[in-house]
């Protein structure tokens, strides 16, 4: 019998050291994943503290829809439908101004459109009698939901009215059903209609006078920093180009050859701050119809840049390079042509950074363009001068010659779009003699 205790005794003593064992795991597990997600919440607001701005803001602006449930006075004008204003905020509240003044907006016509509608169909539904009413009704409802869906289809339409045409139907729908049964239905809908009036209005106010963020201004540094990245590649290139393959090579891809990657894939941020940059209002040296457009334009130039050099980066590695004896003849002007393209991109990089008419460009541009000619000379040389076996083996370096010349082209075609931006935008100019910079 005491050997039964015994055991029984030594069998729950184990079971509560396997439970606080599994105790003890998961409040460390619990420990570690909260350490976890602070520690991501540290990174995420150190890396844009705009976004904890942002996060005050939309609980500033949800307090103060919030008043005309606490205030009496204001209850009694709104009543119950005061919530429709804090929905309104919560789904209008964007970032960026041109996002929450876009949504804000559409939210706003797209409610008054529809009420509109809702009103007008029911009331000329109403003639047709108590048996015509319903079907009028129903051959309206079809049929305006069906128009405005497939109007939602066409490209423009989808990115700047996609969210309003969304609200045209829901408002639309619900006013005209339900004024069907409901005879106090069109004054809750003019009720919820003015609350949410009122709920994009301070959204928009509190978006746009706390801490704005200009996405406009996002789009421009975005643009700028890519011809930054293009241009740094271009001019650390030619070095790496003529450098042995080894130790040193691989230092040299992890330093500059990852930066322009990230251009290849900016064309939809670009595009939807473009959309959102049309709905901001003028500040600053951005004035009202900014053309944004533009800025796409230069963008998508360079994109097709960043092509180019996608394909040029291939050539730095040791297995396709062209015999050192062959590469060395364009070596010198593969460089001049890679420097001088560089250079004038970063230099427009600095001009739309600072809103100022790039002045140097030129100089860069037709250095580029001499060294170009100069390397289609050598080209012809080598061509010319080896036989059938050797010139088997300078594929690389035609392959080379070519890229780096259709690098060229597009650096000046990048050129063309930002003076051209410079102009519509009316870009402050600056003394060419400050600025001029020698061979």
């Amino acid at each position: 019998m005491a050997l039964m205790v015994s055991g029984s005794q030594k069998n729950t003593g184990s079971q509560t050291c396997r439970w606080w064992i599994f105790l003890k795991d998961l409040l460390e597990k619990a420990k570690n994943k909260v350490v976890d997600v602070a520690g991501k919440a540290n990174k995420l607001g150190r890396d844009e503290p705009r976004r904890i701005i942002h996060c005050l803001k939309v609980g500033l602006a949800i307090t103060l829809v919030s008043l005309l449930y606490y205030v009496q006075p204001l209850y009694k004008i709104f009543g119950e439908s005061g919530v429709w204003a804090v929905l309104t905020v919560v789904l209008v509240s964007e970032f960026t101004v041109g996002g929450t003044l876009g949504r804000g907006l559409n939210r706003t016509f797209a409610t008054l459109l529809g009420g509109a509608l809702g009103v007008g169909v029911e009331r000329l539904a109403a003639i047709f009698g108590d048996i015509g009413q319903p079907i009028v009704l129903g051959l309206f409802v079809m049929i305006i939901n069906a128009v405005v869906t497939f109007v939602r289809f066409f490209p423009e339409m989808k990115a700047r009215y996609d969210y309003g045409l969304i609200i045209l139907m829901l408002t639309f729908s619900m006013v005209s059903i339900s004024g069907y049964r409901d005879e106090e239905a069109l004054t809750i809908a003019y009720e919820r209609m003015l609350t949410i009036i009122v709920g994009c209005v301070i959204a928009v106010l509190v978006c746009i006078f706390i801490c704005p963020v200009w996405v406009g201004e996002d789009l421009q540094r975005l643009i700028a920093a890519n011809l930054e990245k293009l241009g740094c590649f271009l001019e650390a290139f030619g070095s790496a180009y003529g450098r042995v393959a080894g130790d040193a090579q691989s230092k040299i891809d992890e330093s500059f050859l990852q930066g322009y990657k990230s251009v290849l894939t900016s064309k939809n941020s670009e595009e939807t701050m473009a959309n959102l940059a049309r709905w901001e209002p003028g500040h600053g040296r951005f004035l009202f119809r900014h053309p944004w457009k533009q800025y796409l334009k230069v963008g998508t130039l360079a994109r097709e840049c960043s092509y180019k050099i996608e394909i040029l980066s291939r050539h730095l590695a040791p297995e396709i390079q062209a015999p050192q004896e062959i590469r060395g003849k364009i070596e010198e002007s593969c460089r001049e042509m890679t420097r001088e393209s560089g250079k004038a991109l970063k230099k427009l990089a600095e001009a739309i950074r600072t809103m100022t008419q790039p002045t140097v460009i030129d100089f860069h541009i037709e250095n580029s363009k001499a060294a170009a000619k100069n390397l289609v000379a050598l080209w012809e040389d080598i061509t010319t001068t080896q036989d059938d076996t050797t010139l088997l083996q300078i594929i690389p370096v035609a392959a080379v010659t070519s890229t780096v010349m259709d690098i060229v082209i597009c650096s000046e075609k990048i050129s063309e779009a930002v003076k051209e931006l410079a102009s519509l935008a009316h870009f402050k100019s600056i003394d060419p003699i400050l600025t001029q910079e020698g061979p």
